[in-house]
């Protein structure tokens, strides 16, 4: 098994800060096709990995908005891309309860119906960890600094980043 390089938490919530209330140019935003959550969760995860998995349909990349993995932009496949167990370039994550939850990982929410379909980056958490004292950071509904407890979410599910493997 390949070693896991470091992954720069303090990157991607500085990242997560920087753009949580605007848009980088450099990316497609999709707002008007469906919310830009996962869009901006993979930015802010480039921005502490800074490695792409170029493979197609099951990789994690961006190179324009016709040029892109699923995972790049899909809640579901985000999820797939981060728990996979093949091991191929990029960020490498796993579920974990709250209590394991850094700064830099993420959350996904199922707000309504049976799937999950939002996904901020944490970029505070308090002591004890809890839904009122983790904050996040997210697209498609603006917000940084905004605590958990503040979504009417039903469920939850935490993305703890692993590390990076190389390109």
């Amino acid at each position: 098994m390949s070693q896991l390089l470091p992954y720069d938490r303090a990157a991607a919530v500085a990242y997560a800060h920087r753009w949580a209330h605007g848009r980088n140019p450099a990316y497609y935003s999709f707002d008007a096709l469906g919310g830009d959550c996962t869009n901006f969760a993979s930015q802010c995860l480039y921005a502490g990995a800074g490695v792409m998995d170029f493979t197609p349909t099951f990789g994690w990349y961006y190179r324009s908005v016709r040029d892109r993995a699923p995972a790049w932009t899909g809640v579901p496949y985000f999820y797939n891309f981060l728990t996979r167990r093949a091991e191929s370039p990029g960020p490498a994550g796993e579920e974990v309860p709250l209590e394991r939850v850094e700064l830099g990982d993420f959350v996904q929410l199922r707000l309504q119906g049976d799937s999950f379909g939002h996904c901020p980056v944490v970029v505070a958490v308090g002591r004890p960890p809890r839904p009122d004292t983790l904050l996040v950071a997210a697209h498609s509904d603006d917000a940084d600094l905004r605590p958990l407890s503040t979504y009417p979410y039903r469920q939850a599910r935490f993305l703890h980043i692993t590390g990076v493997r190389g390109g």
